[in-house]
C-alpha cells in the first residue's frame, strides 16, 4: 500500500511515531453502547522526507470525527478563555480593528473568542462544523456558519460580503485532511490587505517534551514553522511574524498576509524562529525517525510509576478526558486495572466512558467523595489551573502527578 503526502504528494516511507490502533480520541461511549465494540484505527505518524510534514493517514473522514456529538467545547477552560481575551485585544490594537472591520474565525467552537470581539462591537463571523458546538456560539448572539471551511466556502463567504480583514484559527491546521484546499480558501477569503493568524501546537516541542499524546486521529498533521511556511508559498501566502505561545504545552502563532499585496513588514522573530528550528534538526531526517525511542521510554516509565503505585496499595484516580489522555491510556495499555475513574469538568463528558480504556468520566465533585491517593493530570498542559482549582486533595494527603514530558509528581 502506498501512502503520500498530503501536501506535496511524496511517497511516505518513513515512521514517526507507531501508537498502534486506536480509537478516534473524542469518541467517548454513552451507557448504552458499553455493550457495543469500538472500531481501532492505526495510529501511525508519518514524516515526508520532502517537505517535513509529519502526518496521520485519513482513516476516517472529518465529518465523521467533527459531526453532531464532538465532545471538545472550548469554555470550559478558564485559561483558554483568558487566552482568547488576550488574543482578542492584541489583535484589535495591532491591526485597527473596528466597526468597518470583518473577522472570521475558522472552526469557531462554541464562542469562546469571538465573543469578545461581537462584545467590541467588530463585526465577526464564525465557521464551526460542529452543529451542537456551534448552536451554543449562536445562542450568545455570534453568527456562525455550520460548515467545513475550504475553497467552497471561501468564495461562499465573499459572495456574502464577509471577506476578512483578519482572519483566524486556533488548533484548526492540524485539524484539516486536505490542507492545500484549506490553505487555499485561506487565500480566497482574506482581503487584499488582510491579515491570516493561526495558532497550533508546535511540533518542535511535541519532539524536545516527548509529547507524543498530541497525536490522535483529529490531527492529521503535526506542524513546523519549516513545513507551513512552505505549504503558505504554494498558496500565495506569506509569513510576516510569528509568537511562540505557551498554549498546549508550546504552540506557535503565525501571521501571513497575501505574498502580492500583503503591506506589513516582516518581523525578525520569523528568522530566528527558522534559525531555532534549524539548529533543533527540523530540517534533517535523522530528528524525526528516532522519536520512536523516546515514546517507548516515556511509556515504560508510566507503567512503572503506576505499578508502583499500585503495589503500594495506592488509588488513582485521573483529572480530565481530553483527547491527548486517550491516546496515552490506549497507547499505554492503561485501564481501570491503575486508574479507577476521571473526571471532568465538562457536563458533556460526565457519565461516559473514555473511548478503548472504558474508565468511567464524572464531574470533579468525585475527588473529594472518593479521595484518591494520586490524581494523574492527562491534560497537562493545564496543570497549574487544575492543582489551583483541586488544591484540596492536600486535605487527605492525596497528590498530582503528570506523564508527560516525564511521569513525575508535581506540587
Amino acid at each position: 500500500m502506498s501512502r503520500h503526502c498530503r501536501f506535496c504528494q511524496t511517497p511516505l516511507t518513513h515512521t514517526f511515531a507507531d501508537l498502534g490502533l486506536s480509537p478516534l480520541s473524542n469518541a467517548y461511549v454513552k451507557a448504552e453502547r458499553l455493550n457495543q465494540g469500538e472500531v481501532m484505527y492505526p495510529l501511525h505518524a508519518w514524516v515526508c522526507p520532502s517537505c517535513h510534514l509529519v502526518q496521520l493517514e485519513e482513516f476516517e473522514q472529518a465529518h465523521n470525527i467533527f459531526n453532531d456529538e464532538y465532545a471538545y467545547f472550548s469554555s470550559y477552560s478558564s485559561s483558554w478563555l483568558a487566552h482568547a481575551r488576550q488574543y482578542s485585544t492584541a489583535m484589535t490594537a495591532r491591526f485597527g480593528l473596528g466597526v468597518h472591520s470583518q473577522v472570521v474565525e475558522i472552526a469557531s467552537n462554541d464562542g469562546y473568542l469571538l465573543q469578545n470581539f461581537v462584545g467590541a462591537g467588530i463585526p465577526a463571523l464564525g465557521v464551526e462544523p460542529t452543529a451542537n458546538t456551534a448552536e451554543v456560539a449562536i445562542s450568545k448572539g455570534i453568527p456562525t456558519w455550520v460548515k467545513f471551511f475550504g475553497v467552497e466556502t471561501a468564495h461562499a463567504l465573499v459572495e456574502a460580503g464577509h471577506a476578512a480583514d483578519l482572519l483566524l484559527g486556533n488548533n484548526v491546521l492540524a485539524h484539516v485532511p486536505d490542507i492545500n484546499d484549506f490553505v487555499g480558501g485561506m487565500k480566497v477569503a482574506l482581503k487584499p490587505n488582510g491579515v491570516i493568524t493561526m495558532e497550533f501546537p508546535h511540533l518542535l516541542n511535541l519532539i524536545r517534551y516527548n509529547q507524543f499524546d498530541t497525536i490522535y486521529h483529529e490531527h492529521f498533521s503535526y506542524l513546523s514553522l519549516l513545513a507551513v511556511e512552505r505549504i503558505f508559498a504554494q498558496h500565495g501566502l506569506s509569513l510576516f511574524d510569528v509568537d511562540s505561545l505557551p498554549t498546549h504545552g508550546g504552540s506557535l502563532r503565525i501571521y501571513a498576509q497575501h505574498s502580492d499585496t500583503g503591506t506589513h513588514a516582516v518581523s525578525p522573530q520569523l528568522a530566528a524562529m527558522r534559525a531555532q528550528e534549524a539548529e533543533a534538526g527540523l530540517a534533517e531526517m535523522a530528528t524525526y525517525t528516532r522519536f520512536s525511542a523516546q515514546v517507548n521510554e516515556t511509556k515504560r516509565a508510566l507503567l512503572t510509576f503506576l505499578i508502583e503505585a499500585k503495589q503500594q496499595g495506592l488509588t488513582v484516580a485521573g483529572y480530565g478526558a481530553p483527547a491527548k489522555g486517550n491516546t496515552l491510556l490506549n497507547y499505554c495499555g492503561v485501564r481501570t486495572d491503575f486508574i479507577d475513574f476521571t473526571v471532568d469538568a465538562s457536563p458533556h463528558k460526565q457519565g461516559t466512558w473514555l473511548p478503548g480504556t472504558r474508565i468511567p468520566v464524572f464531574a470533579p465533585s468525585k475527588l473529594r467523595e472518593a479521595k484518591p491517593d494520586i490524581v494523574l493530570i492527562l491534560p497537562w498542559n493545564l496543570k497549574t489551573e487544575i492543582m489551583a482549582e483541586h488544591s484540596y486533595i492536600a486535605e487527605w494527603g492525596g497528590r498530582f502527578a503528570v506523564p508527560i514530558p516525564r511521569v513525575e509528581y508535581v506540587s
